[in-house]
């Protein structure tokens, strides 16, 4: 027979698994063990006590009818002979209560047999059955113990028999129906994550710390507080006092709101921060707690498991209560017993007694009391499952009662585990409700990260750029550093994949700023700093993936002159653009889109009437509708590149302001437009660089105005001579093209300031090249030049000279004679610098501080 120990322990699971287990699983799996016993306590009494005991019914109105001479054919089926030595192995035996006398020989076959003995040996057995007391038989031992097998198991009823073993069974079902979502694998594996997870988020100091901030943020106990806590060093690290304010609270908060950047703001991490390890262990449990999220709320398999099995559990109440009731009355002490075995004993009907009816009735009537309680708690069960959803959890309450208002309402199996956690202590749901909230995750993580980066150390991080201005650029921060804001000289400052940035108040003392950089960075501004953003911020440079990742503060910003979008703002999102709202940008003066549009979206036209320079990089998709640029009338300035254009748009001519054109980097092959920028009376600066020009037409002597013209990487063979009528050109540049000859006529360009011919096949200069006495910039490198001119030192003002790449033998030594030319800006190889004469060489060599006059 099975222990109790052993069976019980179907029902163990892990101790950590009790915060899943409500009352009513408890109280069941108490009812199940109680069940248990009953089972091996009837079973251990049906196997070491007697089962039945039966008495033949001797049928003794027959017997006083019948003659004696026919008694023993009447009573048996075979009539034996007794000999000497039966007679004297009769014996007495007692069954039951009753003292019974069992002789060996019956009494009428006693008569029965005086027919056939002598007369003493009659007179004697007259004797002796006059001495002899109760009903004499003549069944043997052996007899007896075979007639109360038989008879056990066909008179009494199988229920009286199989008990115990019936209630082991149905316990042992309802012990494995209780627990087998704790064992099913698919649910198992969840359950157990759940569980460590939950148990390290009750325990992390991190939520202590955070429900602690909660109860005493902005308080004016906290206030008056702030004063003393420098006192107080033996606080610093006190994280387990749940709910209670420690003297590093007032500080957290504080420091949020401290300006300066004196010693005080810089020692406070040491003081309120968790300790490191703490804080690296709540960093990875938010990040467990999101990924158990999204892995357990995309289904409801633990619900339904457990809705399974209770219901089954209920069926199986039903059922034992239903075919129990039938069978209580059945358990009897005394059954009727006709084995049919006449030919082996003699006789046909035997009385029995079960001795242990009277006990298996009391414990069926307990088990049926216990089975019923057992059901009613199923039943409880199912309209607890039944009556709320429990598949949705609302941290309401939590939201309520603490500065987390974001902790998100869950579903699902993540959702059932919390509900079932909640009849353990609703208080694990509330501390596990800080790992939800991306208040609480951001706070962390700004704690942290003002630890690490303080006011000095993000001082070594900013530097000059180009433009002179201070500039402070951060990358792949879980946040923005609050010091950040107490650098009240900073220009510029740049924030790249910073998911979680968010621009405090404190960026009011920023009076410097004036560019902010938003990479893939969707800021969130709070109101006051929003204020301050709106009356000084100038430029802004916003990159994104999406569109809806440019923040909607943007659109809002009254004073901004500058704004440079780069992302994908393709046809199919051209409709999400906000750039409607552009139109409150009134002082909005230059707009650079870097995207893949295949038309100029309507909303960015309608702010044209602001715009001075529109600014559109493609990544190659072809711009094909330009028509809406017509609207663009205030346009000084225009760059369409990388659009795979293959002509210049009509479009274009219709701004009569536009001073400067850019179309690099497009597929244009033929420029006979270009007569058409007649109209443009303030066209200036002209750049057709890398596309596939091949000629010049000579109408392009109608843009008299023009002073830059860049055609480098093209396929240009010829200048004609219409270029050299353009007198206030004073930049021209045919780079990396096929040019051979440099036309005479260049020399009518007395304006030219700078000539770029680097890149073609130029093998000689002419002289009048150095009659533009104003160059200063001379680009002649990879080209097939054997020789320069000694005029060359007619070009006085000359700062850059590149020579590099020709077949070049010798320097001419006048070029000590240009006056503003030193070795950093002549571009030669090494070996021909080395043939100047060494008083030309110092002369190059020659430190100055003359600028170049207006650089290159």
């Amino acid at each position: 027979m099975f222990t109790l120990a052993e069976v019980a322990s179907l029902s163990d699971i892990q101790p950590t698994y009790r915060i899943l287990k409500p009352w009513w699983d408890v109280f069941m799996d108490y009812l199940a063990v109680v069940m248990l016993m009953v089972a091996i306590f009837a079973g251990t009494m049906q196997l070491t006590k007697d089962q039945v005991v039966c008495l033949p019914v001797l049928q003794s109105t027959v017997n006083s009818k019948v003659q004696p001479d026919t008694s023993g054919k009447a009573d048996f089926t075979t009539v034996e002979t007794t000999t000497g030595q039966e007679e004297a192995s009769m014996r007495t035996v007692s069954l039951g209560s009753a003292p019974t006398v069992t002789p060996d020989i019956l009494l009428s076959r006693a008569t029965t047999s005086s027919q056939y003995q002598p007369t003493e040996s009659g007179q004697e057995l007259k004797k002796e059955q006059k001495d002899s007391s109760g009903r004499k038989t003549n069944l043997d031992f052996q007899q007896y113990v075979f007639i109360n097998q038989m008879c056990y198991h066909l008179a009494l009823p199988w229920y009286s028999k199989y008990f115990p073993y019936l209630v082991l069974i149905h316990t042992i079902i309802l012990i494995v129906s209780s627990n087998f979502w704790f064992k099913y694998p698919k649910t198992c594996s969840k359950i157990e994550h759940f569980v460590s997870i939950l148990g390290k988020c009750f325990e992390s100091p991190w939520t202590t710390k955070a429900l602690s901030e909660t109860a005493c943020e902005d308080s004016e106990e906290n206030k008056q507080r702030l004063t003393g806590a420098q006192s107080l060093p033996k606080y610093v690290s006190t994280s387990s006092d749940e709910g209670s304010p420690s003297a590093s609270t007032p500080m957290i908060t504080k420091s949020g709101f401290k300006f300066s950047a004196d010693k005080p703001m810089i020692e406070i991490p040491s003081v309120t921060i968790l300790d490191k390890k703490d804080g690296e262990q709540a960093k990875a449990l938010f990040e467990k707690v999101r990924k158990f999220r999204a892995h357990v709320e995309d289904s409801d398999l633990i619900y339904k498991l457990y809705v399974g099995q209770t219901v089954i559990k209920t069926v199986k109440f039903i059922f034992i209560l239903c075919y129990t009731a039938n069978f209580v009355n059945t358990i009897s002490f005394e059954h009727i017993c006709n084995p049919k075995v006449e030919h082996l004993i003699g006789y046909t009907q035997f009385e029995c007694t079960h001795n242990m009816a009277y006990m298996l009735k009391k414990l069926l009537i307990s088990y049926i009391s216990l089975i019923c309680v057992y059901g009613f708690i199923c039943l409880y069960t199912l309209f607890w499952l039944f009556r709320i959803p429990l598949k949705e959890y609302s941290f309401e309450k939590v939201r309520e009662e603490s500065s987390f208002s974001d902790i998100p309402d869950v579903k699902n199996d993540f959702a059932f585990l919390l509900h079932m956690v909640d009849q353990y202590d609703q208080l694990y749901s509330k501390r596990f409700g800080v790992f939800l909230s991306e208040v609480s995750e951001n706070k962390l993580r700004g704690i942290s990260l003002n630890h690490e980066w303080t006011y000095e150390k993000l001082r070594q991080h900013v530097s000059r750029n180009a433009q002179d201005k201070q500039e402070l650029h951060l990358f792949m921060l879980s946040g923005v550093p609050d010091a950040v804001f107490d650098l009240t000289d900073l220009d510029v400052l740049k924030l790249e994949l910073i998911p979680e940035a968010k621009i405090t108040a404190k960026i009011s003392q920023m009076t410097n700023l004036q560019e902010l950089h938003l990479y893939h960075c969707p800021a969130k501004v709070e109101q006051t700093a929003f204020s301050f953003l709106r009356d000084h911020l100038r430029c802004l440079h916003v990159k994104f993936t999406d569109v809806a990742e440019i923040p909607a503060w943007v659109y809002l910003l009254k004073t901004l002159r500058e704004l440079y979008l780069i992302g994908n703002l393709n046809s199919e999102n051209n409709k999400m653009i906000g750039l409607e709202s552009l139109r409150e940008l009134r002082h909005l003066k230059i707009l650079h889109v870097k995207s893949n549009l295949t038309k100029i979206p309507p909303n960015i036209t309608d702010v044209a009437p602001h715009l001075t320079k529109l600014v559109i990089h493609n990544d190659g998709t072809k711009l094909v509708v330009l028509n809406s640029l017509k609207k663009m009338t205030n346009v000084a300035e225009l760059e369409l590149q990388n659009c795979e254009l293959e002509r210049i748009p009509h479009a274009i001519f219709s701004l009569s302001n536009l001073q400067e054109l850019d179309l690099k980097s497009n597929s244009i092959r033929t420029i006979e437009e270009i007569i058409s920028f007649q109209h443009l009376k303030r066209l200036t600066c002209l750049k057709l660089w890398h596309n596939k020009i091949v000629s010049i037409p000579s109408s392009i002597t109608h843009i008299k105005n023009l002073e830059s013209l860049y055609l480098s990487n093209n396929k240009l063979e010829t200048l004609p001579a219409a270029v050299f009528s353009l007198q206030k050109l004073r930049c021209l540049d045919v780079s990396f093209n096929s040019i051979a000859v440099i036309p005479v006529e260049i020399g009518l360009l007395q304006n030219l300031q700078h000539f770029h011919i680097t890149g073609n096949k130029v093998d000689v200069l002419p002289k009048q090249l150095f009659k533009c006495v104003k160059l200063r910039t001379l680009s002649l490198g990879q080209n097939c030049i054997t020789s320069i001119p000694d005029k060359v030192s007619q070009l006085l003002q000359l700062t850059y000279l590149e020579l590099k790449g020709n077949c070049l033998d010798r320097l001419p030594a006048t070029l000590g004679q240009c006056q503003l030319l030193r070795k950093s800006g002549l571009i030669v190889e090494d070996h021909l610098f080395d043939t100047l004469p060494s008083e030309v060489k110092e002369v190059l060599n020659q430190d100055t501080s003359i600028p170049f006059a207006n650089g290159i």
